[in-house]
């Protein structure tokens, strides 16, 4: 039986357009604007100035905080502009713009062949010098997390395969393309916690995937690639952690307090680059599909190209698109202009059609019928949160668990209302302290 958790979905996956598509370098970009603020917590601030020529990998942002990382530049060239501009969200954030000058000249990076043999305290340096983040879609500073405090000691690590959204394909590919780097950044990973146990856990639907990651784990021990039940939303923290090691993380509780920690396939790599070639990250593989694009891949993609144009390297739209979503369809945003930046938390771009949408002005009252609560993974009454936050008793919503709620949109999604319960969440949860 294949390992898994209580509640979820089973949305069509969709993987189909895109899974195929071996990994493809996207065209370079005459000018890419890279935000400060591409990960949770404090923004970086300027460490360049209008009209100073940087090389590829060059710090352009100083983090202020811990709980923050460097940003990079992803091309060389020369800075013509520092401002706010908008982010898939529709934030406004202050960001470098840097004219590319398609020399690739490379910052100096500091080569390490025997990383392994490396201190962990040095191979998280590197790991927080090269400014990396979760890059699953929750951008959380690596190296925050790979530093619990000591009263609560990991003893296991987990990589996280599943890539349980819909259309997404990314990690995937990686998994197909990249087997080696992962184990090497699982080793890497393994050595900075202290820990003797790794699980990698990929959903069934991955199969190949699966076989490729135990042949290249085989004959380490330490490591075991683990088959998971194909059921969104698998990749969660949480879910996951239940899955593959069959420890449940409490209410507001995290991973640590359980003694994991998570880490994503992209960061992984991420990790393995850092510590062998001294890599930032400058790029990332995003998933260019959905029905209405003419020809969908997985691209690997400087940080700060516009989305606008790897639709356009993609051949454009086939039908017209009534949603272009930044990451999955469950969890991403609906853009509004395709003028945004891809940041370092931008797993997918998907482009679909009207057919098959509900809007959110569609929906009715809540019948009672308990699906949202058969299928909420957090054990949750998802039903009671909307119904409270749609007649602003925000204050009792916290007493049915508004903030244990990840927001993953299984609820919304088994619906037979139509009610747009996360929208309702987080509308709840900016009104309310946690």
């Amino acid at each position: 039986m294949p390992l898994t958790f209580k509640g979820g979905v089973h949305p069509p996956d969709k993987k189909e357009l895109a899974k195929d598509r071996a990994i493809k370098v996207a065209q370079a970009p005459k000018q890419v604007v890279i935000p400060l603020s591409q990960h949770i917590g404090a923004p970086c601030k300027p460490a360049v100035e209008i009209g100073q020529q940087v090389k590829k990998g060059e710090v352009v942002g100083t983090p202020q905080g811990f709980v923050s990382a460097p940003v990079h530049a992803s091309v060389s060239g020369k800075v013509v502009s520092i401002g706010d501009f908008p982010l898939a969200t529709g934030k406004m954030t202050l960001s470098v713009v840097i004219e590319n000058d398609f020399q690739e000249e490379w910052t100096l990076l500091k080569d390490h062949p025997d990383y392994i043999s490396l201190p962990p305290d040095q191979l998280k340096e590197m790991v927080k010098d090269a400014g990396l983040v979760g890059m699953g879609g929750a951008a959380f500073p690596t190296h925050v997390k790979l530093s619990p405090p000591k009263e609560k000691p990991i003893d296991v690590l987990v990589i996280n395969g599943a890539e349980c959204e819909p259309y997404l394909t990314a990690d995937y590919r990686l998994m197909i393309e990249r087997p080696s780097d992962i184990i090497e950044g699982t080793k890497i990973l393994m050595k900075i916690l202290g820990v003797k146990k790794a699980f990698i856990g990929i959903e069934d639907n991955k199969p190949d995937a699966v076989e490729i990651l135990k042949k290249a784990s085989s004959g380490i021990a330490e490591i075991t690639v683990c088959g998971l039940e194909v059921k969104y939303p698998q990749g969660a923290e949480k879910m996951l952690i239940k899955a593959a090691v069959n420890r449940e993380v409490p209410p507001r509780a995290l991973p640590m307090d359980v003694g994991v920690v998570v880490q994503n396939i992209g960061t992984t790599i991420a990790v393995f680059e850092a510590a062998r070639y001294g890599k930032p990250l400058i790029e990332r593989v995003v998933t260019v599909s959905g029905e209405s694009i003419n020809e969908p891949a997985n691209l690997m993609v400087k940080i700060g190209t516009l989305v606008s144009e790897l639709i356009k390297e993609c051949g454009g739209f086939k039908t017209e698109a009534a949603k272009v979503i930044s990451g999955g369809p469950m969890m991403g945003f609906a853009m509004y202009d395709l003028n945004v930046p891809v940041t370092k938390g931008t797993s997918g771009i998907l482009a679909l059609p009207e057919e098959g949408l509900v809007h959110v002005d569609e929906f009715n009252p809540c019948i009672r019928c308990g699906r949202c609560i058969e299928a909420c993974a957090m054990g949750l009454m998802p039903s009671m949160l909307s119904v409270l936050s749609e007649r602003g008793f925000y204050e009792e919503a916290k007493e049915y668990g508004l903030f244990d709620c990840f927001e993953c949109g299984s609820c919304t999604y088994v619906c037979p209302s139509k009610r747009p319960i996360v929208q309702f969440v987080r509308l709840a949860k900016s009104m309310v302290k946690p």
